[in-house]
Formats: C-alpha cells, structure tokens, sequence
C-alpha cells in the first residue's frame, strides 16, 4: 500500500513538473510570438513612412513641373502677343 502511494505521489510529481514546463515553452513561445509582431508592425510602420515622404516628394516634383510648363505657356502666349504679324 504505501508502495503504491509513493508511486501515485511520484507520478503526481512528475505531472505537475511536466505541466509546469509545458507553461513555461508556451509562454516562451507567446513572448517570441510577441516579439516578432512587434518588429513587423514597427517594419511596416518604417515602410508607410517611406512611402509616404516618396509620395510626397513625387507630388512635389510633379507640381514644378508643372508650374514650369504653366510659366513656359505664359511665356510663349506673351512673346507672341508682342511680335507683330507678318
């Protein structure tokens, strides 16, 4: 009888340090999962920002170059408004 309450104890012992390391890999695991996601969300935050400064010097191109053509015009109309006809 007491054989078997230590083999039932022993058992027990062994149970609950296996639980207890089975906790611990998932919570191990959880932190790494955490970690990761942090690292993309702050990837993904880096590379929006890229994007945007790129759209937004793109927009900024866009428009000399469009103020160019616009004076360019303006330029051209009021040269030919002061050259007589022919």
């Amino acid at each position: 009888m007491e054989k078997r309450i230590a083999e039932e104890a022993g058992q027990l012992a062994k149970e609950q340090a296996r639980e207890k390391v089975d906790m611990a890999r998932e919570e191990a695991i959880e932190k790494a999962q955490s970690v990761k996601e942090a690292k993309r969300m702050e990837k993904r935050i880096a590379e929006e920002a890229g994007q945007l400064a790129k759209e937004q010097a793109r927009e900024k191109v866009d428009m000399a170059r469009e103020q160019t053509i616009a004076e360019a015009q303006k330029a051209r109309t009021l040269k030919a408004k002061k050259q007589p006809p022919e």
